[in-house]
């Protein structure tokens, strides 16, 4: 057995091993075969010495992003003790400005956070039209969204339009008060909420009273042609097959679209079958069609959301073994 120090020299140790120690017990349920012990800014290993080794070069990259940033939320510090090779460091130690998709209010910067995030960032670039499927919490709608600003602040097209389907989640429109867009609304919040993060709250105000950035309904868009727009449909797996179709032929002159979907949580009647499924499968191997799968490791939600993800995963498997078995 073999026995290192490491002491916390350029960080709050506060901040590295959490209140009440949260952040260390993390560090200590990824490497269960070690010992680690902390007093004041010392970190003490103790175990295999390929182990130790694993462990020092995590803990020298969490004391990178805190010298960066000072601050490391128990959700990212631990997906930055899960990546393991030289590209999901650089999804956590941004060091090229290049990477920035939007500068929102405040300073604050928006970034492709994880590696399929930025195929999602990278397809889109080479694309006008992208999928992007995958779980509740892999940052599918926040990086379109962001992408779409960007286009919009670079002078690439003139407009953004948003759009969701409709679709009663275990609720019923007609009961819900108000008028047809305040019981609309609620569905296109997430949208509402991924732009305040970019753009100031005057100036969206502005963009949205002039309609260069438009959230409607996906009903709102058949008929339509649209041109020099970046368009997104979220929440895709609750259009039919009809909708995903009529979406795609608005597509117009220096358009770009994204479609974005979670094939596990579909709203829709039983005996009504979403469309994005269909749509992917014969849509894969068209110029100028992008198709990103995102999954657990891109979620950028709270650290549960990916054991919860596993939970419902494991849950479906045996579920899929009993009918076939």
């Amino acid at each position: 057995m073999t026995e290192t120090i490491i002491t916390l020299q350029s960080v709050n140790p506060i901040e590295f091993f959490g209140v009440n120690n949260g952040k260390l017990d993390i560090l200590k349920k990824k490497f269960p075969l070690l010992k680690i012990l902390s007093r004041g800014t010392q970190i003490k290993l103790s175990g295999a010495p390929e182990q130790i080794e694993n462990a020092r070069e995590k803990i020298e990259l969490l004391v990178q992003y805190l010298e960066r940033n000072g601050h490391v939320s128990e959700n990212y510090f631990e997906q930055i003790l899960g990546g393991d090779d030289a590209e999901s460091v650089d999804n956590f130690i941004e060091r090229n400005p290049n990477d920035v998709l939007v500068f929102g209010p405040n300073g604050k910067t928006v970034r492709a956070r994880t590696l399929n995030q930025k195929k999602m960032v990278s397809s889109s670039d080479k694309n006008d039209v992208v999928f992007a499927i995958g779980p509740a919490g892999t940052g599918k709608t926040y990086t379109a969204v962001a992408l779409a600003v960007r286009a919009l602040k670079n002078k690439q097209v003139k407009k953004i339009i948003l759009t969701r389907p409709a679709v009663e989640a275990g609720e019923n429109l007609g009961f819900l008060p108000g008028d047809l867009k305040e019981k609309i609304d609620p569905y296109l919040r997430p949208l509402y909420d991924a732009l305040d993060d970019m753009i100031p709250a005057d100036k969206l105000g502005y963009y949205m009273s002039s309609r260069v950035i438009e959230i409607a309904p996906l009903a709102y868009m058949r008929g339509r042609t649209l041109d020099n727009a970046y368009i997104i449909l979220d929440e895709a797996q609750n259009a039919s097959d009809l909708q995903i179709k009529m979406f795609l032929t608005r597509i117009g002159a220096n358009a770009k679209a994204i479609i974005t979907g979670d094939l596990t949580q579909i709203d829709l009647p039983k005996n009504q079958k979403s469309g994005l499924e269909k749509a992917t499968r014969i849509l894969q191997n068209i110029d100028g069609i992008g198709h990103i799968e995102l999954n657990e490791d891109d979620v950028v939600r709270h650290r549960l959301v990916k054991a919860i993800i596993r939970a419902y995963d494991r849950e479906r498997d045996r579920d899929q073994n009993k009918t076939a078995s």
